[in-house]
């Protein structure tokens, strides 16, 4: 399932459109996603002053944003987030579903980076979750790591032949 932070960025913009009558930008919905967005409710509750474009006057406006608001706002890419590692951890082969239960499963990418996302995970897939130390390189690390070493690993990819 492809969804990832610039859907939770969409949906910041489309709820503040909707709920607010302001259009922002992809800028402000990102820092707005890095400043009080969260997947599940965090400890510091915080809201933030956004500016955009009044779409009735076309003038510059000012709104408050909750963090609960924004929580709100980006539900529907979350759950789907979280429901594509439901459906990767129920076609895990049985010893794969024991390592994801002794060593959890690590989040990389700038989506993964949600705060109160690896809690949400965690809590609605019952695995433990971490963050990867380097979130926004893993993914191109561990693509190097195969094409390194692929003669080990190609048994793991797809149309494979062993």
């Amino acid at each position: 399932m492809r969804v990832g932070s610039f859907d939770i960025d969409a949906a910041i913009q489309n709820y503040v459109r909707r709920e607010h009558g302001v259009a922002i930008g992809e800028r402000t919905a990102e820092e707005i996603k890095i400043q009080i967005g969260s997947a599940d409710p965090v400890g510091d509750e915080r809201s933030a002053d956004i500016r955009g474009r009044d779409l009735v006057s076309g003038l510059p406006k000012t709104i408050r944003l909750t963090a609960e608001e924004v929580r709100f706002a980006i539900d529907e890419p979350v759950a789907s987030m979280v429901l594509s590692v439901k459906r990767c951890l129920s076609k895990a082969p049985p010893e794969l579903a024991q390592d994801f239960l002794a060593r959890g499963m690590y989040l990389v990418g700038g989506g993964g980076m949600l705060r109160g996302l690896a809690e949400r995970i965690a809590r609605e897939t019952s695995v433990p979750v971490r963050m990867s130390p380097q979130p926004l390189e893993a993914v191109v690390l561990g693509a190097g790591h195969c094409i390194e070493n692929y003669q080990a690993l190609r048994g793991m990819f797809m149309g494979s032949h062993r």
